[in-house]
């Protein structure tokens, strides 16, 4: 049974649980399906789309997200959820590359994402969400959704780009069941009465792991964005609040003004993931928050599950393996099968760090009309994830770097992360990032970049005198470089690709 038959089935015992509340009100799920519905007949009778079509959905966080996202699937179309920060020639590529036959935008977008597509003559249908969604026609329940099969494609996810050009991951409708089974399974089980709070694009995880809430009948609160003030009184308003946080995001509220006031006797649970999260902040959110997070290790290609585990308990900072198991992404979730091995394809032993590979119904179908990188990507039916890893002895997973960020240096093996880790201790130092330059005696040497917290000065005897207790020698960096910002992607993911290229222009001269 796909996702959008199960949300049909459920409507029918609880039409009048509310499902969806964003600034325009409150939807009932009865009346979810009617909106959804109108929106499909839109999609394939006044649109005239057939089935398989991709279509584009590029637009703030809203209750028409989800409206647009069953109706596609519900007249067997494939939706490609964009990123409402993207740059308007970024959508284009994502139009062009998966072949959309339509792009709904929100109206604020719409003149930009116009005259792009003039400019770079693509040709596709353009249509505003407040026009498909509006125009869509009340009163009429689609019976019978169409039928898909469960390799079919769902969702086009277009990976962050922080190496070159995103690429299209295919998410079959199997893959979004395998990824709402092993929710159930290993975090929670949703249903009426409790919500889902959305403060992270829902084009991305948020929207995601609120699939497994829906069709659960788990009701679904809408923040146009995030804001700390507002998702605090959000968890106050409403009850049994579950959210989805991505580092930055968790590092943010548990360091605003306002959350030595904040009322979290609500919050059911926070889960964060989608890049990485220091040890200093983890400690810090555990003590504020509670025994309420759960951190979760996925790709694009794995979406949201590839391993995860909840912190209950602060560790004892004594233990040192007590602290590495505090740290790590947790142990493989449900129906997926995770190894780490080298270079030649040959697990590697306990402890021993290689790349990080992953097998299971939730792996995607393919890049979408790539497949030489599909080949490259998946081998014998594993996931090559390009990230590095360890597992230890109680199959603990500790993800180190990816691949692309290891820094050789005369020979040895050096993490960026664990000098991160070890930097942000520093309580003037609010963001770090870790890079390898080349340099002709060393092969590379180590380069940090460092943003400081307002009224925070560079000490770099007081960081060099903390790097050596803890790290050793070879793996400190040479040079620093204080910056007033890092880049970033739309997702908050940190670009080293553009800290290479500033190391390289001169700019830590």
């Amino acid at each position: 049974m796909s996702l959008v038959t199960q949300i049909f089935s459920l409507a029918k015992r609880i039409a009048d649980s509310p499902a969806t509340t964003d600034s325009s009100g409150v939807r009932t799920f009865g009346e979810f399906i009617e909106r959804l519905s109108g929106v499909s007949h839109v999609l394939s009778k006044d649109l005239g789309l057939p089935k398989g079509s991709r279509v584009v959905i590029f637009m703030d966080n809203s209750a028409e997200f989800y409206n647009i996202l069953f109706a596609c699937w519900a007249v067997g179309l494939c939706a490609v959820p964009l990123n409402s920060k993207l740059h308007p020639l970024e959508v284009v590529y994502a139009i062009q590359d998966s072949e959309a036959a339509l792009c709904i935008v929100s109206q604020d977008k719409f003149v930009t994402v116009e005259m792009a597509l003039l400019k770079s003559e693509v040709n596709c249908l353009l249509r505003q969400v407040e026009v498909v969604c509006g125009s869509a026609p009340t009163g009429k329940v689609l019976v019978n959704p169409v039928v898909v099969a469960s390799t079919d494609p769902a969702w086009i996810f277009y990976t962050s780009g922080t190496t070159g050009k995103p690429k299209g991951a295919i998410l079959t409708h199997r893959n979004l069941q395998s990824m709402c089974h092993a929710y159930y399974a290993d975090i929670d089980r949703p249903g009426p009465g409790d919500t889902k709070l959305h403060a992270a694009p829902m084009s991305h995880g948020s929207g995601l792991y609120g699939l497994a809430h829906i069709v659960r009948g788990g009701h679904q609160v809408i923040l146009s964005g995030f804001n700390p003030e507002n998702v605090f009184n959000a968890i106050v308003r409403f009850k049994n609040v579950t959210l989805f946080a991505a580092p930055t995001m968790l590092s943010r509220m548990i360091n605003h003004p306002s959350v030595k006031d904040a009322d979290f006797s609500n919050l059911r649970l926070l889960y964060y993931g989608g890049g990485p999260m220091y040890q200093s902040d983890l400690l810090q959110a555990l003590k504020i928050l509670g025994p309420r997070l759960y951190h979760l290790y996925g790709q694009a290609e794995a979406p949201m599950t590839i391993s995860g585990q909840f912190q209950r308990v602060l560790p004892d900072l004594e233990n040192k393996s007590a602290i590495e198991r505090f740290a790590s992404c947790g142990n493989s979730r449900s129906g997926v099968m995770v190894k780490v091995v080298d270079d030649a394809g040959i697990l590697v032993p306990p402890n021993v760090v290689g790349e990080i590979l992953v097998r299971g119904d939730v792996v995607m179908g393919g890049y979408w009309k790539n497949p030489e990188a599909t080949a490259k990507t998946i081998r014998d039916g594993w996931l090559h994830t390009g990230d590095l890893g360890a597992m230890d002895d109680f199959d603990y997973l500790t993800l180190k770097d990816r691949s692309k960020d290891l820094i050789i240096s005369g020979g040895s093996n050096i993490y960026p992360r664990e000098i991160e880790e070890i930097l942000l201790r520093r309580p003037e130092i609010e963001e770090c990032a870790v890079i390898g330059v080349p340099e002709i005696e060393w092969g590379e040497i180590v380069l940090a970049f460092l943003v400081l917290r307002p009224g925070g000065s560079f000490d770099r005897s007081g960081l060099e005198e903390l790097l050596l207790q803890n790290l050793a020698r070879f793996k400190r960096p040479r040079a620093y470089k204080v910056v007033n910002e890092l880049p970033k992607n739309n997702y908050g993911k940190i670009l080293k690709t553009d800290l290479r290229e500033w190391a390289a222009s001169g700019v830590v001269e």
